[in-house]
């Protein structure tokens, strides 16, 4: 388990390595990973271990922020571009009714 192996490196107690066990699995089956070798895995892994040395040391609160923080870089990826009409100002409308760049 990525977790686990990572843990190893970090002076933990038995209670926090628990949580950061519970807290990934729990992420992994919010995301539908099953294949523990998926490189998506360690990238969870070190994440979630970041997220609880910034204090958060509920299991699922953790697992959550996680996945959150996961999610976010492709939710970006995939916003729509702007355009010059959602641009405020950009497109004016001519008295004959056409547009024109403004």
């Amino acid at each position: 388990m990525p977790i686990s192996r990572l843990m190893a490196n970090i002076d933990l107690t038995p209670e926090q390595k628990h949580v950061l066990e519970l807290a990934f699995n729990h992420a992994l089956r919010k995301l539908d990973l099953v294949d523990r070798d998926d490189p998506i895995c360690d990238l969870i892994a070190k994440r979630m271990i970041d997220i609880s040395m910034r204090g958060v040391t509920d299991a699922v609160a953790l697992a959550e922020i996680t996945v959150r923080e996961i999610k976010q870089p492709a939710l970006k990826n995939h916003e729509p571009q702007s355009s010059p009409i959602a641009e405020k100002g950009r497109i004016s409308a001519t008295p004959a009714g056409k547009m024109s760049s403004g």
